[in-house]
């Protein structure tokens, strides 16, 4: 099975998107939060994903993070709830939120997803209730999903981390400069270039 896609990001849809690995381009479905984690086209991107089979389809789901699809996984299993309904909810809230409103039965917060009326969302606080302390939920709600390559690019991120930036904020500013400064640029060019564009 597909586990993890890691390669550029190709193209993107209203749901979905093609991750380019070394020339074969892999069409995933995803929430609108992973799509929004994954950058811009033509970046390096790193992708969670969960294939499921049917008699007349095939379809990969793609995840910001391990969590995101643990939690996928869960909501598929309450009766009435496919892959579209799953994704629905995971573009409306984070997994943290997610994990809040089954904890605390809140099925008021579970209906704000497209497609979730009050008595499915009733379902799924319920049923997955005792369940919810036992998937972690990802830090600050969404998942860093870009993966710029060289030590001096994780150096940059983590510094820009240090400095108070998010995650995603950092990442996506250092991959603007490597692209922008080319892979032999030092951490400390990184750092000065990322600042700019994350301060801007």
């Amino acid at each position: 099975m597909i586990a993890k896609l890691k390669g550029l990001l190709d193209e993107t849809g209203t749901d979905w998107a093609v991750i380019d690995v070394q020339g074969v381009g892999y069409l995933v479905h995803c929430s609108t939060k992973t799509l929004a984690a994954m950058g811009e086209v033509g970046e390096a991107c790193t992708i969670y994903t969960d294939l499921q089979v049917s008699e007349n389809d095939m379809r990969l789901l793609g995840f910001a993070d391990a969590a995101e699809r643990d939690w996928f996984r869960l909501l598929n299993q309450v009766q009435g709830v496919g892959s579209k309904v799953a994704l629905a909810i995971l573009s409306a809230l984070s997994t943290a939120e997610v994990q809040t409103a089954c904890a605390n039965g809140d099925a008021g917060m579970v209906s704000r997803a497209n497609g979730v009326g009050p008595k499915l969302a009733g379902r799924i606080v319920n049923e997955l209730k005792d369940k919810a302390g036992a998937l972690p939920a990802s830090a600050g709600g969404a998942a860093v999903a870009i993966t710029p390559a060289g030590g001096a690019s994780a150096d940059a991120v983590s510094a820009l981390e240090n400095l108070g930036f998010k995650p995603l904020v950092a990442a996506r500013a250092v991959a603007a400069a490597q692209s922008e400064l080319g892979d032999g640029a030092s951490d400390s060019d990184l750092i000065r270039v990322a600042l700019k564009r994350a301060a801007g």
